[in-house]
């Protein structure tokens, strides 16, 4: 699975990126997760608002900072 945070280096952005690797680490199993920066490719993906939450290439999240579980449901 790959997923990728979305977001130019925000405080919101590092606490999604944080969120997102503490949800990975209770789930287990391996995920390929990648910080996107650059705005153009975070256009490609039509998002308006960061931080976002790509997973598998289809935006779950964005605009707001997921707790852990909620990233957790989002990706089993």
């Amino acid at each position: 699975m790959k997923i990728e945070i979305l977001g130019t280096g925000c405080t919101k952005c590092k606490t999604l990126e944080e969120n997102t690797k503490l949800a990975l680490a209770k789930i287990g199993g391996f995920h390929d997760l990648q910080k996107v920066e650059d705005i153009v490719e975070i256009m490609n993906y039509g998002v308006m608002s960061t931080p976002a939450l790509v997973v598998d290439g289809v935006v779950k999240s964005s605009g707001k900072v997921l707790n852990i579980d909620e990233i957790v449901k989002i990706i089993q």
